[in-house]
């Protein structure tokens, strides 16, 4: 009988029909031990096969420390594959070798890439392919018993429950609340899902006196006696899996003589069943959640038709449970398991967990594959068998790496790491890096013939650490490492590929920028033999300087890497040194040959199936176009768009996720560049839901900054650049970085009305400099101070310092180089609004500007221009009709790009000309002597008073003097016009009627 639950019952039920309409459902049920989760589940699922939902269940499985990696998914794709076997070769077509490292099915594991994203590609995949099978039809998924997950588990489930957005899928996970203590691993899971609005979590309560009553009515097939309800609900204290044991007590006889003791409770059945049943419950005990039949028959040792006969007595006395399958047996509850194998003795336990190991080495056909070296490690460390233990830890630990169970790997190698000094030494002696280790540092010496040693162990962990995302960890074993290292007597290849990892780690993580780390191991290996690790070392120092100090001397590095990893035949090694050398090449002002070298260097990783530096190739060369502006046959921006959208097709397929989250940053850049404005800032907002690295993140929201700030949007801009200075960090300081952010904390002050913010942050950037390779970022910088500068010109308080101001200005771009049309034409620009500041521009400055930048695909940049070349024009008495064609010209494009603030320029400029901007609108009107064209703005004429005086810097109290009102009513006017000029603030509307030139005299009419 089901016995309440109802409400539990309808929340899994309404998620069914949800998840009918294409919308994923996520839950979490939890609650103690014997609570009944398990039987809500069964309810659940019956309903769900009802209406037609396919369902699979998988359990995590508690066969040791560390568990084995995806168990539960595993097991629910073996049944999904049985169930629909071609909708799910159809989901997972052009994938199976990535996802055979969960379903082993699909086909063989690779043996590579690894890398920091290889798990994120696989968890990708694994959504992905579940999207697609559950398009058209429900799935449901559930996984039992999560408090004994493998890390690995944990961290795909988090990622379904984030990353499913479309599908018929049910997932249920369940779990037992009261094993989850403070320190238990699931409990940061559990916080972390509880903050998804996604995720729905169902807590199981014990049962009242009245649902015992009806649980013991359903047992018993007849009304229970009251007093025996009274006895059972206070001794059970309402939890339904200790009703029915004490039913079960009651029934068998045994009504006195029962403990209070749950594990006295359990064991009661147990002790009552025939001497052969409870030697096979006590084997099946340690084999693991669950023991396959063949496995079992082998350890008990038995004949069949004994056991058989012990079976049937476990069985019939509801200890025991076939599975599914039929292949095997399991308790029926994880508790009577529990205390069982709690009952064993120490000897007895390692004798019988000796038993299993020595089966499944006498036979490999017993279990599946893919669970044999990880259970036959786990079995030989429970029988206190170093010897046996340590190579059979090292394999499972492979095992697992080849799974991208990358924490797995790392429990199995600080497990070995414990076994090292208990081993016999020939065991230790017979073990070979070449087959317990993937990551082993090339040293000169052969990793077939050496001996392993303990540090090569912590090589394979540091690395392991670093791919789980666990970087505090693999930084602690750099440490142990180098220490051991030292004491030896050290060896300096091994040393310096430590010191590299320390270097990659100390950045990951914001403690440096890690190049006192890559110096030391460069010291390290200085007049050694090449090697591997001095390439690496080499590739290192030369990408280290190529981001974070530029320049020609990086170019030896860069040519020492490539001859290093061309001596040893490294060839990956040797095309990631190119990418480096080609971008120092372009840097350095030979663009040709550099972007030469970059296109070789990616045609020749895209054909050696080398996707990751094939990726990287997409991300420098994109760059780098979008570096070159212009050249005399083509516009790069638009080529960097066309190699990107090559690169996002190239890596998206191999799950890189940052090298796509890079790749489509870039991508954003050019977008923006052309006026693709939409495009760019959906490109970028992808490149925030793809990447997980913060320098991709942090670049995604420049991106998104620059487009606010363009379309007049302070506020959004202003929480953008948040966003990238968070991501970014302060302890990497990289010129492509740190550049971008100087100028757009100058467009947000200007914007604001800070001109003295405008001029500290331009005098900080001038302090950090601006190295080679740099202009592409420091020209637009100086530009948008040049100009604040002459927007502000007039403003109450500007005038001092300006000349400083526009003298550091002047100086710093003339360090910059103009390798390019475009930056030709940002010096032009430059030039132009230089003189604006000092009231000394002239029609001719901006024609010049205007010819320079028409060429360029730059539209966004020459609708600036042409607006200030028609003021000029207005101003100078000059052709109208050409004025007016630039202001029309320019107000398109606005309008086009979705620019707020240039729309509003041009319309109030193309107003006091009284020139129309369309060719249906109406000249506009020459205006009354006592107006003001302000009136468009919507401002009474009250508003333009206080608005004059804001202008001037005057004070609520201030303005209530000169206009004869109290300060209230001075402060209602204020707020009234801040929110018709779409401001933040009396800063910003000032500007804006500086800007405007709202409260000068119109421009000379014919």
């Amino acid at each position: 009988m089901f016995v309440g639950r109802a409400d539990e019952l309808a929340v899994l039920v309404d998620a069914l029909a949800r998840a009918a309409d294409q919308e994923p459902q996520a839950l979490l049920v939890g609650g103690e031990a014997g609570v009944g989760k398990t039987r809500l589940t069964e309810e659940f699922l019956g309903e769900a096969a009802r209406r037609g939902a396919v369902v699979a269940v998988g359990g995590c499985v508690e066969i040791g420390a560390e568990g084995l990696p995806f168990a539960p998914f595993s097991t629910a794709l073996r049944t999904l594959l049985r169930l629909l076997p071609g909708e799910l070769a159809a989901a997972a077509a052009g994938q199976e070798d990535e996802l055979a490292r969960i379903l082993p099915e699909l086909g063989e594991t690779p043996r590579g890439p690894h890398d920091e994203e290889s798990t994120a590609r696989l968890f990708e995949l694994t959504a992905r392919m579940l999207e697609r099978l559950a398009a058209d039809r429900t799935v449901v998924l559930v996984l039992e018993d999560l408090h004994w997950a493998d890390t690995s588990t944990r961290h795909l489930l988090a990622y379904l429950f984030r990353a499913l957005g479309r599908g018929r899928l049910v997932l249920v996970a369940t779990y037992r609340a009261d094993d989850i203590h403070r320190r238990h691993p699931l409990r940061p899971l559990l916080a972390e899902l509880d903050r998804l609005r996604t995720v729905q979590r169902i807590e199981l309560a014990r049962f009242n006196r009245g649902e015992v009553r009806r649980q013991l009515a359903g047992i018993l097939a007849s009304q229970p006696d009251e007093a025996f309800v009274d006895s059972v609900f206070e001794r059970s204290d309402g939890n339904a899996f200790f009703v029915e044991e004490l039913v079960a007590s009651h029934e068998s006889g045994c009504r006195t003589g029962l403990t209070e003791s749950l594990r006295d409770l359990l064991l009661v059945r147990v002790e009552v069943l025939p001497d052969a049943a409870q030697r096979v419950v006590r084997i099946v005990a340690e084999g693991g959640s669950t023991v396959e039949y063949p496995l079992l028959l082998a350890v008990s040792r038995l004949g069949e038709d004994e056991l058989i006969e012990a079976l049937r007595a476990a069985v019939g006395a509801n200890i025991l449970l076939a599975t599914a399958d039929g292949d095997g047996y399991r308790f029926r509850h994880s508790l009577v398991r529990e205390a069982v194998s709690d009952d064993l003795l120490p000897g007895e336990r390692a004798r019988v967990n000796r038993r299993y190991a020595e089966a499944l080495e006498a036979d490999e056909t017993l279990i599946r594959a893919e669970e044999r070296v990880i259970r036959l490690a786990n079995y030989w460390y429970a029988a206190n068998d170093p010897a046996k233990a340590l190579p059979a830890v090292l394999a499972a630990s492979i095992t697992a790496r080849r799974r991208h169970a990358y924490s797995e790997q790392l429990s199995l190698l600080e497990r070995a790491m414990d076994l090292w000094e208990s081993a016999p030494d020939e065991v230790r002696e017979a073990l070979r890096p070449a087959d317990y280790t993937e990551v082993y540092p090339p040293c000169g010496c052969d990793p077939a013939s050496t001996p392993l040693q303990r540090v090569d162990l912590l090589a394979e962990a540091t690395v392991a650490a670093r791919y789980g995302g666990e970087r505090e960890r693999a930084l602690k074993l750099t440490k142990l490492a180098l220490r051991i290292l030292d004491e030896d007597g050290g060896d300096p290849l091994r040393a310096a590929w430590f010191w590299t990892e320390r270097s990659r780690l100390i950045a990951n993580l914001g403690r440096g920028d890690g190049w006192q780390e890559i110096a030391t191991a460069q010291e390290l290996v200085k007049g050694l033999p090449p090697s591997q690790v001095h390439a690496d070392v080499l590739v290192r120092v030369a990408g280290w300087g190529m981001l974070h100090n530029p320049g020609p001397g990086n170019l030896a590095a860069a040519e020492r890497a490539v001859e290093y990893a061309r001596m040893i035949g490294a060839e990956e090694t040797e095309l990631n040194a190119r990418i480096t050398y080609g971008c120092l090449l372009m840097d350095s002002g030979d663009g040709a040959t550099g972007l030469a070298e970059l296109h070789e260097v990616k045609d020749r990783a895209i054909a050696r199936g080398f996707t990751v530096v094939a990726g990287r190739a997409h991300i420098n060369i994109t760059s780098q176009l979008e570096s070159m502006g212009r050249s005399r046959a083509m516009g790069r921006s638009r080529e960097a768009v066309e190699l990107a959208e090559q690169g996002v097709q190239l890596v998206s397929k191999a799950r890189l996720l940052d090298t796509e989250a890079w790749v489509r940053g870039n991508m954003a850049e050019s977008l923006y560049s052309l006026g693709r404005w939409d495009e760019a800032a959906e490109a970028a907002r992808r490149t925030l839901h793809v990447g997980h690295g913060a320098a991709p993140r942090g670049s995604a929201s420049a991106r998104l900054a620059y487009l606010a700030l363009a379309r007049g949007e302070l506020t959004e801009a202003a929480a953008q650049l948040a966003a990238a200075h968070a991501h970014f960090g302060t302890h990497d300081s990289q010129p492509q970085h740190r550049i971008p952010l100087f100028r757009l904390a100058i467009g947000v002050a200007e914007g604001e009305g800070r001109l003295a913010d405008v001029r500290t942050e331009t005098a900080q950037a001038i302090a950090y400099g601006f190295p080679l390779g740099q202009h592409r970022y420091a020209w637009p910088l100086l530009l948008a101070s040049a100009t604040a500068e002459a927007d502000a010109r007039g403003l109450p308080g500007t005038e001092e310092g300006r000349a400083a101001a526009l003298e550091a200005l002047r100086t710093a771009a003339r360090t910059l180089a103009t390798p390019a049309p475009l930056w030709s034409a940002h010096s032009e620009y430059l030039r132009a609004e230089l003189l604006r500041a000092e009231g000394r521009d002239t029609v001719a400055d901006w024609t010049a500007v205007e010819t320079a930048v028409s060429p360029l695909e730059r539209p966004y940049l020459l609708a600036r221009v042409r607006h200030r070349l028609a003021e000029a024009l207005l101003g100078s008495g000059g052709d109208r009709d050409t004025a007016a064609g630039l202001l029309r010209d320019a107000h398109a494009t606005a309008d086009r790009l979705g620019s707020r603030r240039l729309r509003e320029d041009l319309a109030l400029l193309a107003q006091r000309a009284r020139i129309p901007l369309t060719p249906d609108e109406t000249r506009p009107a020459a205006p009354a002597p006592d107006t003001d064209p302000i009136e468009a703005l919507g401002l009474t004429s009250r508003e333009r008073d206080v608005l004059r005086l804001v202008a001037t810097g005057s004070t609520n109290r201030q303005i209530a003097e000169e206009l004869f009102i109290s300060p209230k009513t001075a402060s209602v006017h204020v707020s009234n016009i801040l929110a018709k000029l779409g401001v933040a603030g009396r800063g910003e509307a000032a500007a804006l009627a500086h800007r405007l030139r709202l409260f000068t005299a119109p421009a000379p009419q014919p």
